[in-house]
């Protein structure tokens, strides 16, 4: 194979994985937050948060992904 397919290989799958992860992640923490809503309402802008930590996995999949093209 060309060295430039496995770049965008590597490169697609860095994005991918990380894109998959954070979807598996946020749907925990989704699930557990609406749970934790009904009884507290008050803790709306924690579960705010913490539904957007994991997209900082996607975000770096993003640049891992950007670096590897830039070879």
């Amino acid at each position: 194979m060309e060295p430039k397919v496995l770049m965008a290989f590597a490169a697609a799958l860095a994005m991918g994985l990380s894109a998959l992860a954070t979807g598996l992640a946020q749907s925990r923490i989704g699930s557990a937050g609406a749970g934790a809503l009904a009884e507290k309402p008050e803790l709306t802008a924690t579960v705010i948060i913490l539904v957007a930590i994991p997209e900082t996995m996607a975000i770096l999949g993003f640049v891992i992904a950007a670096m590897i093209l830039m070879l």
